[in-house]
Parts: C-alpha cells; sequence; structure tokens
C-alpha cells in the first residue's frame, strides 16, 4: 500500500487553539509527503460501527489550514466520546478503531484534547501493537494536565484572558451599582482557572476546591468565608464585590448522591461519567443562603449571579496560544516521524510538551496515576508563591482581624450583630 496516513481527531471540550494545532500538524506532516486526514466528532464515530469515511473524514491539505490558527472553536468539532464504559474499557469500540485505522492505513494518530482523551489515545496506542504511533497534544481551559516546568495547557491563557475582561466590567457594574456578584467559573477537578482570573482581575475572593484539602464540606461553609468576606468588605467601606467561586467546589460538597440531594434533583453525566457541573446551579445555592442571612439580620443584600465558561472556550486565541499551539503540532510531527525517539517509546505514544524551549514528549505510562489508571491531575499547590500572593490581596477573614477590638466592633456593626455572636459565628474561619 501507499505511505501511511497521518489522521487528527478532537476530544472533549473546545478551547481556544484546537485550530492552531490542526494546521500546525497539516502542515508540518503534508511538507513531509504524507498525506492527513481529520476524523470529525473525536472518537465517536471512528468507534462505532457506523463509521463512514465519506461522512466522518475530511482530507487536510496546506491550503485548508493555514489561516485557522486565528480562529477559535475546531473544524474537525469535537466530542466526548471515549473508549470507556462503565469504567472499564470497551473492548468493541477499541475494535472498531483499529479497524478503521487499518483501513485507512492510519499509521500515524495525532490527539487533541485533555485526560480523558488522553486516556482513550493511550488504549489506541497499546491496542495497535506498534502498527499505529500516536502522538497526544494537551488541550483544556482547565490547566490540570500534568505538563513539567508549570507549562500551561494550550487554551487557558486566551480563556483567562476572556474571562479577566468579563470579571473586569462586572467589577465596575458593581462598583457602579452597589452590587456583590457570586462568579462561578468552569474547573471541575482544579481551580487554575478562576484563580488565574480572580488574580488578574483583582476580584475580591477566590474560592477554589484545593483550598478544603480532601476534606468535604457544606454549602454553609462556603457561604461562611465569602458572607465573612461581604461583611469585612462593608466595615472596610465598600458594599460591592466580586466573589469568584470555581465549580468544582460543588464537588466537595459530598458524593453525587448528597448534591442531588442538596438540589432535589438528579444530575445528568457525560459519557466519562462525571457530573455535568454546568447543571449544578452553585451560584444561586450560595446566593439564595447568604441572601437569607442578611434578610435575618435585618440586612438588605444584592447579589447577582454569573457562570463563565461556555463564552470562553471558542474564543479566538491570543498570541500565546497561537504560537505554543504552533509549537506544540510540529513538536507531535516530529515526535512521530523523526528518528529522535526509539521504536519502543513510540509504540507507547506519548503526551507532547515543551520544557524550557525544547520539545518534551512524555510517555502515557509516565502521566499515569498508578491507583486509578487514568491520567493524572494537576491541582492549584496552595502552598505555592504563587498562590500566597493571590490570597494575600483577598478580602477575606483573617486572624489579625479577630485580634483588633475595633476592627472587630466595625464589622460586628457591619453585620448588625455584636462583638461576641460576631466572633462566635466567624471565629471558626481563622481556627
Amino acid at each position: 500500500m501507499s505511505t501511511k496516513r497521518l489522521a487528527i481527531l478532537v476530544g472533549g471540550g473546545p478551547a481556544p487553539g484546537i485550530n492552531g494545532v490542526i494546521g500546525s500538524v497539516t502542515i508540518a506532516a503534508r511538507k513531509r509527503g504524507l498525506e492527513v486526514v481529520g476524523f470529525y466528532d473525536g472518537f465517536k464515530w471512528i468507534s462505532s460501527s457506523s463509521f463512514d469515511p465519506a461522512v466522518h473524514t475530511v482530507p487536510l491539505d496546506i491550503s485548508r489550514v493555514s489561516r485557522i490558527h486565528l480562529e477559535g472553536g475546531s473544524i474537525l468539532r469535537t466530542a466526548r466520546d471515549s473508549l470507556i464504559k462503565g469504567g472499564a474499557i470497551d473492548e468493541a469500540k477499541v475494535a472498531n478503531v483499529r479497524k478503521v485505522m487499518e483501513s485507512l492505513n492510519v499509521g500515524y494518530l495525532v490527539t487533541i484534547g485533555g485526560d480523558d482523551t488522553a486516556f482513550s489515545a493511550s488504549i489506541v496506542a497499546r491496542a495497535m501493537e506498534g502498527r499505529l504511533f500516536v502522538a497526544h497534544v494537551p488541550k483544556t481551559i482547565d490547566n490540570d494536565l500534568p505538563l513539567p516546568g508549570d507549562m500551561p495547557t494550550f487554551g487557558f491563557q486566551t480563556a483567562r484572558e476572556v474571562a479577566t475582561s468579563i470579571v473586569k466590567n462586572l467589577m465596575e457594574d458593581a462598583r457602579t451599582t452597589n452590587r456583590w456578584y457570586f462568579v462561578v467559573i468552569m474547573g471541575r477537578s482544579a481551580g487554575h482557572l478562576a484563580l488565574g482570573t480572580g488574580k488578574a482581575a483583582g476580584a475580591t475572593l477566590t474560592i477554589i476546591p484545593e483550598e478544603f484539602g480532601d476534606r468535604k464540606v457544606r454549602v454553609e461553609d462556603v457561604c461562611d468565608i465569602i458572607e465573612a468576606a461581604m461583611i469585612k468588605r462593608k466595615a472596610l467601606g465598600r458594599d460591592d464585590g466580586i466573589a469568584i467561586v470555581a465549580e468544582g467546589v460543588a464537588l466537595k460538597f459530598g458524593d453525587v448522591e448528597e448534591i442531588e440531594r442538596i438540589l432535589g434533583k438528579s444530575i445528568p453525566r457525560d459519557p466519562h461519567g462525571h457530573v455535568r457541573l454546568a447543571e449544578v446551579p452553585l451560584g444561586e445555592l450560595l446566593k439564595n443562603e447568604i441572601t437569607r442571612r442578611f434578610e435575618e439580620r435585618g440586612k438588605k443584600i444584592t447579589i447577582v449571579t454569573k457562570d463563565v465558561g461556555y463564552e470562553l472556550r471558542c474564543a479566538p486565541p491570543i498570541p500565546f496560544d497561537i504560537e505554543y499551539t504552533r509549537d506544540l503540532g510540529y513538536g507531535a510531527v516530529e515526535y512521530l516521524l523523526s528518528g529522535s525517539y526509539s521504536e519502543e517509546m513510540k509504540r507507547k505514544g506519548a503526551m507532547i510538551s515543551i520544557l524550557n524551549g525544547k520539545l518534551n514528549p512524555i510517555p502515557f505510562d509516565e502521566i499515569m496515576d498508578p491507583v486509578t489508571g487514568r491520567t493524572r491531575v494537576r491541582t492549584v499547590d496552595i502552598t505555592s508563591y504563587a498562590y500566597q500572593v493571590a490570597r494575600s490581596y483577598m478580602i477575606r477573614l483573617e486572624r489579625e482581624d479577630l485580634e483588633n477590638p475595633e476592627f472587630v466592633a466595625s464589622m460586628a456593626k457591619a453585620a448588625n450583630m455584636d462583638v461576641e455572636s460576631f466572633t462566635k459565628r466567624f471565629g471558626h474561619l481563622v481556627s
């Protein structure tokens, strides 16, 4: 048969820069004489018995992709379908993928996606037993993949810039109208996007799941943090503010059944079994509880909730992500086709990263959690200097606030409480 083809697919949620990777991979591969084919909708069709190459693939050449790096979205679309079913590998789907690769003479596969797509890519690499080499380009606005050197996942910087612009506008509206905004920002397993946005915009406070460690918390516990910050802000002379909360905080309320109990309804799951956090009205839960508390103390407060996430995912990439995705796409082809990496390494497949300005493919088995067998997740290090700086600029109740008699009295007055009741009510936040 003719020279093997290179195929590209995109899995998971959209992120700014996907088209940059598609374009970069296509151009680099075409220059090396390879045919390039794009699979529509991630693993959805190639893992199905209804796969039709005339409908579910598109040939890619340089003229088709030469300017797509400037665009948001994905010309290959994307889907969350995986090769996992009920927590185990779906061997029927894997067999379908293998059949498609062999029938189309695909010898190289570039997958673009997050941790779930990376896991499916590693399954394909093992199943093909060296007849197909796989390179995974990490993509997620959550920035939660374990890249070395604190490198971000592509799409994160663009998402943070767009989110920061939104929050800046809300901050001005809050100041102008003397109200509070509770902004819930995407981030299932990690608070990078919420924290990065809050830090860049100068939000009043940001709450991320990592600050609670491994323990479970209640809605009331999160409300305590925000309410105390609102009262402190009032004592400092301001009736307005922005509280940013990472959506993953909802998972700290307990298992899925506990969250459903709080909501009084069931929550949909995605194909990977993850709770669709967009279906959890976290902002409303916090708003309703805090509004009730203020009213009980005879205080009136205006709170507006805003979810930020979907409007970030298909934004046109900023120059950082345009350049970064070009490096990653070129690196994927270099890893697959050059003689710089051993045959054994290529058989295993790898995630593409850049370390100290150089290509740094990471074998799939090195990014997998030995306990879960799934791709490891990078969370915010709350002991880091970066978090320390972010935390120091937030308005939150601090120990020294309660050690200052005059300021405690001022906060108690702002809350319409006596000093003893205020200290008893919120003292646990600094203990």
